[in-house]
């Protein structure tokens, strides 16, 4: 009996043994399993998962925050019913033909895909260098001008004058590009700075940046603009001399002192000149400030036609201000009031002498005759 105790007992912890190695076999095996299919690791991986994650937001959130910045206002996106009455705001301003700018395209290219390759330029537009600049000349109409396109959805302009070609050269062309608004596929940027014509070395400059850019220049009888010009700063400096003191260098000989920049000004034929060192004629369109006072659709049909433009500017755009003496806009869509230009424009002139006016006149006969036969147009000043 003791012995065969002895053997149960032995047997039965023998076959503990085992159960105690198949259940341990089976743990192990258990554990490769689970490692093999990625279990064992599954702590890490999720916290390196969260940490992907957290770092997609922060991508995600900064594509966001980038796009919100290019986000421009919805009257960028003229609809078809209000093409015609669309008045781009003070900020808002153009040919978009990108290949007029070969060696300035590839930048904007960058700037347009840089965020993950999401192709801003065709969603948001891109700020490309103007394809026309509106040149000159001061108190020739170019405000008028300027606000008379931006009725067009194609065009976009910068409200200020950005005088970069004359006083800000020295910060760079990139400078300058970022000045300019968002233009999308086929709408034309513009600006105006009328200093640029009488600049000497504005033309070299604007052709460094694209010889092939379509220069406009608003011109007025150079001695009504010149009398304008002297009404300007009188208003600013009530103490200003007379206009006769000084336009004339003394009034014994009565010699005009060209040296006064309301009379260099309107010496059209030598500022052209410097012009046509850098650009062919077929660059230039010489808007006449009476016409586009007498006929305002008339000379923008003009402009429009020279920028390659549908002719959207017409007739239904305009009234004349019989208290401003010049046209204006009629009220847009949503507006309670119309169009006009502000109290610094339409001024009344001071009166001066007609001997005066008249040694003007002869002066600038010349210069107008030879301006006439450069420019291909007669404006009848004489």
């Amino acid at each position: 009996m003791g012995c065969s105790g002895g053997r149960v007992r032995f047997n039965f912890g023998k076959a503990l043994s085992k159960v105690s190695v198949f259940f341990t076999m089976v743990l192990i095996f258990t554990y490769f399993f689970y490692c093999l299919t990625g279990f064992c690791d599954s702590a890490p991986r999720a916290l390196h998962s969260q940490h992907a994650l957290d770092k997609d937001y922060v991508i995600l959130d900064d594509h966001r925050r980038i796009l919100d910045d290019m986000r421009p206002s919805p009257r960028l996106f003229p609809d078809a019913h209000s093409h015609q009455n669309s008045t781009a705001s003070a900020d808002a301003e153009q040919v978009g033909a990108q290949d007029q700018l070969p060696h300035h395209t590839s930048d904007s290219a960058k700037e347009s895909t840089q965020n993950n390759g999401i192709p801003v330029s065709n969603t948001f537009g891109s700020k490309r260098f103007p394809q026309a600049i509106i040149i000159g000349v001061k108190k020739g109409g170019t405000r008028a001008l300027l606000e008379f396109l931006r009725i067009h959805p194609d065009v976009r302009a910068v409200g200020a004058e950005p005088h970069f070609f004359d006083r800000f050269y020295d910060k760079g062309l990139e400078w300058y590009r970022n000045l300019m608004p968002r233009t999308l596929e086929g709408q034309i940027t513009m600006e105006k700075t009328p200093s640029y014509f009488v600049t000497k070395e504005a033309p070299r400059r604007v052709c460094t940046m694209n010889c092939q850019t379509k220069l406009i220049v608003v011109v007025r009888d150079p001695v009504t603009r010149a009398v304008s010009d002297y009404t300007q700063t009188l208003s600013k400096n009530p103490g200003l001399p007379s206009f006769q003191n000084l336009a004339l260098k003394n009034s014994s000989t009565d010699l005009i002192d060209t040296t006064w920049s309301a009379v260099r000004i309107g010496l059209y034929a030598k500022h052209l000149e410097n012009w046509l060192k850098h650009f062919p004629l077929s660059h230039f369109l010489f808007v006449s400030g009476e016409r586009l006072v007498s006929d305002p659709a008339g000379e923008m049909g003009r402009v429009q036609d020279f920028l390659g433009l549908k002719r959207v500017v017409s007739d239904k755009h305009f009234y004349f201000n019989q208290t401003k003496g010049f046209p204006c806009l009629k009220k847009p869509e949503g507006s309670s009031r119309p169009r006009c230009l502000g109290k610094s424009k339409g001024r009344p002139h001071p009166q001066i002498s007609s001997e005066v006016l008249q040694r003007l006149r002869d002066f600038y006969r010349p210069f107008n005759h030879r301006f006439y036969q450069m420019s291909g147009q007669d404006f009848g000043w004489d």
